[in-house]
């Protein structure tokens, strides 16, 4: 499969990429359309009455695209029902049935609502996580069976003027593509596009297309990948941008964020949704306000473009490679940064909010998993003793007057740094923006072996404008660590989130960046930027601190209360740093979805559940209460338990 490095129309520039314009019923989406806010309710599709009620809620809410599970017949047909009695209510959003395993049901959907939604890896595919060494001929008679399954529904969906998503997940990829292409987004592209070539074949391209993971690294990377692909192949199929079993709270808007506003960055996407493990009408406000904010992003300061090749591969995720100065850069993970030049004077209290916890009695500090690594306290001093994980950053004159102090470090300005005859031995923090990373700067600062950049940018277009100069770095071999550093004035908490994970999330895909530090005025408190600095970090797989949950947002297909399990699975686990806990509604989303979890919980019928360690079920029908009490056993019995007691050190 041919690409190239091109997969929008300016990584400096912002820019819709203009994507073929479809219609699902009287909706018209891709081409110079808005960005299509669209979600999927949690009811049983059989409840016509509360299926109805909540696609009604969800639209209010301002969903665009009601999606509704629909794994038989049945179902199939009540979204008739469902659908006449939205439009009595007054609504004329299109409806979508969401199919996974069963063709007859959506060729009879195809007849009934607007769109219907398929997934390549197991609608006409298998799954038994087996490895096949196929031979070409084997290979093309499998896609000749594929095609004559598929191609029923493709002219069913022609004659009656109905649209259809291929929805690639990076979870449920088939056997067969596994085997030929691994667990990779490449095998995901190819396995959207051999059913995108049968619906070509049969002269129908009413067609969206999502490459959706729970890795946002995986997601980035194939969403990139499947349009590098189209532009070779002349194709231009509307995107549907989203991060599957995103979570809930705070993690599942980040991890949202960084996914699909990574996208939506370089003028990618068409439709969104945001899998929230939470009631659906929740993720509208979320979708909306990613969407919202590339409404006047035109507008940003123009940045130059990028006039060599990419120093990096948009398709795969490798770090970018920098010298080592302390525990910054090279090997290290991100380091945190956290921000107190607000404060006159800075006292032990004030880091409770960073995950330093100062015990008078005992006159220690008890470091938290989120405790982060350097405070930067400007023109304030700090005279009292710090833990030693912890380095403090004065601006260059006041660390003059305090060079003496253990763990402290200057910051210049740009060339101040060369100006001043007093540097740091250790360590040295330079700050640069675009205007002052000229061809001549980077000469000389490369040379230097105790200097660490932070980057910053007051552009609109604020990813790109930083990734340009990290990207003139790399161009100019220049391999000093480097700091992500964005500042944020005047927003609601939830959009600072979503705004500093877009922004930050993107780079660190991208393999740039050593640290960050986020800066805030007026959005939301210390203890909430810490959480989120971390949860970025997180959420892009650059730095791990904490449990990880892949959950689900629920649908008519759900067999236990996902939010209820969720959140207890949650009370018992929150502390098991670095494990990955699946937590699936259905078989559906069971094994493959999970992706790369280290534990599965996963309904299997109605008070049932199964436990997965990594792809292999271990334990069958679990009564559901017992099951949580069942995965806390698992986890013991495979060596990943600790005591919560022991989760935190203390120096």
């Amino acid at each position: 499969m041919f690409h190239s490095n091109i997969y929008c129309n300016s990584l400096t520039e912002y820019s819709r990429f203009i994507t073929r314009e479809i219609t699902i019923g009287d909706l018209k989406l891709g081409g110079a359309n808005p960005i299509r806010i669209q979600s999927m309710t949690t009811t049983d599709t059989m409840n016509t009455e509360a299926t109805v009620k909540q696609s009604i809620r969800m639209i209010e809410a301002g969903c665009e695209l009601v999606r509704i599970t629909a794994p038989s017949i049945n179902e199939a047909k009540n979204l008739e029902n469902i659908k006449k009695q939205i439009k009595a209510a007054g609504y004329n959003t299109p409806l979508v049935a969401d199919i996974h395993f069963t063709p007859n049901a959506a060729e009879m959907a195809a007849r009934l609502i607007e769109k219907v939604r398929i997934n390549p890896g197991n609608y006409a595919d298998k799954k038994k996580f087996e490895s096949i060494d196929y031979s070409d001929s084997a290979y093309n008679a499998e896609l000749e069976r594929i095609r004559n399954r598929f191609t029923p529904l493709v002219k069913i969906c022609k004659e009656y003027g109905t649209a259809m998503r291929i929805g690639t997940n990076h979870g449920s990829l088939s056997d067969r593509i596994l085997s030929r292409y691994g667990d990779t987004p490449l095998g995901m592209v190819e396995s959207a596009m051999e059913f995108i070539r049968i619906c070509e074949e049969n002269n129908y391209y009413n067609i969206v297309i999502s490459m959706k993971a729970s890795n946002t690294q995986v997601m980035v990377q194939a969403y990139r990948l499947l349009v590098a692909t189209m532009i070779s192949n002349k194709q231009n199929y509307p995107l549907h941008l989203g991060v599957t079993e995103a979570g809930d709270g705070e993690d599942g808007r980040i991890k949202s964020a960084i996914g699909i506003g990574t996208l939506l960055e370089d003028g990618l996407g068409d439709t969104i949704r945001v899998s929230l493990t939470e009631e659906p009408e929740y993720e509208m406000p979320v979708a909306k306000a990613l969407a919202d904010r590339y409404l006047n992003r035109k507008n940003h300061t123009q940045i130059p473009p990028i006039k060599e090749n990419l120093p990096y591969s948009p398709f795969e995720y490798n770090k970018s490679s920098t010298i080592e100065i302390k525990n910054i850069g090279s090997h290290h993970v991100p380091r945190v940064i956290a921000d107190f030049s607000d404060k006159e004077k800075i006292m032990p209290a004030n880091f409770f909010a960073i995950g330093l916890n100062y015990s008078v009695s005992l006159d220690k500090w008890n470091i938290g998993d989120l405790a982060a690594d350097y405070v930067y306290a400007g023109n304030s001093t700090i005279d009292f003793e710090i833990p030693g994980t912890l380095g403090i950053i004065y601006n260059s004159e006041t660390w003059k007057n305090n060079s003496g102090q253990k763990q402290s470090y200057p910051l210049f300005c740009g060339e101040a740094y060369f100006e001043s005859k007093d540097k740091s031995s250790e360590l040295n923090f330079v700050a640069v923006n675009a205007n002052i990373l000229s061809t001549e700067f980077i000469e000389k600062i490369k040379q230097e072996q105790k200097v660490c950049l932070i980057l910053n940018s007051d552009n609109l277009h604020t990813m790109p404008a930083l990734r340009k100069m990290a990207i003139e770095l790399k161009q100019h071999n220049c391999n000093l660590p480097i700091i992500i550093n964005c500042s944020y004035l005047n927003l609601s908490e939830s959009d600072f989130q979503l705004h500093s994970s877009t922004d930050i999330g993107g780079l660190l895909l991208d393999g740039f960046g050593d640290g960050i530090w986020i800066k805030q005025h007026n959005c939301t408190n210390k203890q909430v930027l810490n959480s989120t600095a971390f949860g970025i970090l997180q959420a892009s797989r650059t730095r791990i601190s904490k449990t990880e949950y892949i959950s689900c947002p629920s649908c008519g297909r759900t067999l236990f209360d996902l939010q209820e399990t969720t959140q207890k699975i949650r009370e018992r686990t929150h502390h098991l740093k670095g494990v990955k806990i699946g937590i699936m509604g259905c078989i559906v989303n069971g094994p493959g979805e999970m992706a790369d979890a280290d534990y599965g919980y996963v309904g299997v019928g109605p008070g049932k559940i199964s436990l997965y360690k990594g792809k292999e079920v271990v334990k069958k029908n679990i009564a559901t209460e017992f099951a949580v009490e069942e995965l806390i056993n698992l986890i013991k019995e495979n060596g990943d338990w600790v005591d919560l007691v022991s989760s935190s050190n203390t120096h």
